[in-house]
């Protein structure tokens, strides 16, 4: 078990739930642009928030965010160590930094002092992209090894200087390399650990890179706190992480949706259906109380009533019609049209 920090009112590791985080992308310094992203970031599900800080003018703006936000906030920092004594005096609940990108080390010690005077953690973040000279000549290129050789360096600089109030992540955009790395890692510390994969890309490409490279290292054990990281809307990734960490058996509470491929026996237009079931079960889901519930929407009466008596709700569609199932039981017989919208109605009464 990894050891614990707090990150406002989140904890990380030490047996504490998984929590996911993101990251907006917009100014920082936009107060009500940052705002409202924070705040449709905290209604998707988001536990997290890391706001780029790269002036002084994000530096103080986070004072201001800080003030309307309802989740913890993390100040991203790269270089100037005095824009994270400026985050931590704005009231910031954790700070991502490098230590190895902020400069000598009377530079780091002053961010490592201010951050345990305010009781605050350090993650320490290394990317496969900006790794130290020495590691990648020393080993050809970035590598693994080398991510890993970088993060634990890092880690010693700040327990050198008595910190430690750390989390550590160590982030490529090759799966395997993230995965071999973490491995590495987790083997030597017992740090807790920030998971992704990093630059995963667009929407499509980045959850397949999510779900294989995170997937893996949950189904290990490791990991403590998360970020998928895509090209999209910030709030793609929360939802995505959501669904990744339910797929995964990871999550106390939430909606399991199953909807079966359809084939040459399906009789209605059971993709349309599904898909707006799983919109409307987005904004429902993080209402559920921690209660689970599984809903199956199936295409013909091959596997159709089977998997819908196994679900919670579920319908089992016919030539331009539905049996509605509700624990095993039969509710209805609607038509085509109003499949999806009886189902969320199921679903919205499972609230309470």
């Amino acid at each position: 078990m990894t050891k614990q920090v707090n990150c406002g009112s989140v904890k990380i590791g030490g047996g504490a739930p998984l929590s996911i985080q993101s990251m907006t992308n917009v100014n920082t310094a936009d107060i009500a642009a940052a705002g409202k992203q924070i705040r449709r970031l905290a209604d998707a599900g988001c536990q997290i928030v890391r706001l780029a800080v790269p002036d002084m003018e994000a530096a103080e703006a986070l004072k201001e965010l800080k003030k309307q936000a309802n989740v913890p906030l993390v100040a991203d920092i790269h270089f100037d160590y005095r824009l994270a004594l400026a985050a931590i005096r704005s009231g910031v609940d954790k700070i991502r930094i490098n230590p190895g990108n902020i400069g000598e080390k009377e530079k780091v010690r002053q961010v490592a002092d201010a951050a345990k005077a305010a009781g605050i953690p350090i993650r320490v973040g290394v990317n496969s992209g900006s790794l130290e000279k020495d590691i990648l000549e020393k080993n050809g290129g970035p590598t693994a090894e080398g991510l890993a050789e970088s993060a634990l360096r890092n880690v010693e600089i700040l327990e050198d200087m008595n910190f430690s109030d750390i989390v550590i992540s160590l982030k490529s955009s090759n799966v395997k390399m993230n995965y071999d790395a973490y491995k590495i890692v987790a083997a030597n510390t017992e740090y807790p650990l920030h998971i992704g994969v990093t630059e995963a890309g667009t929407v499509s490409r980045g959850k397949v890179k999510s779900a294989a490279g995170i997937g893996a290292l949950l189904l290990e054990g490791i990991g403590d706190t998360m970020r998928v990281s895509l090209t999209a809307d910030p709030v793609e990734e929360v939802i995505f992480a959501r669904e990744l960490l339910a797929a995964l058996g990871l999550r106390e509470s939430g909606i399991d949706l199953v909807s079966c491929p359809t084939c040459g026996r399906t009789k209605v237009d059971l993709e349309s259906i599904a898909l707006q079931v799983e919109r409307s079960l987005a904004p429902i889901e993080e209402k559920l109380s921690g209660r689970k519930i599984k809903v199956a929407v199936m295409g013909c009466a091959v596997n159709g009533p089977g998997e819908a008596k196994d679900a919670d709700l579920g319908v089992a569609c016919g030539d331009g019609k539905g049996v509605i199932f509700a624990r095993g039981t039969v509710i209805k017989t609607v038509p085509e049209d109003k499949i999806a919208e009886e189902l969320i109605k199921l679903v919205q009464k499972e609230k309470v």
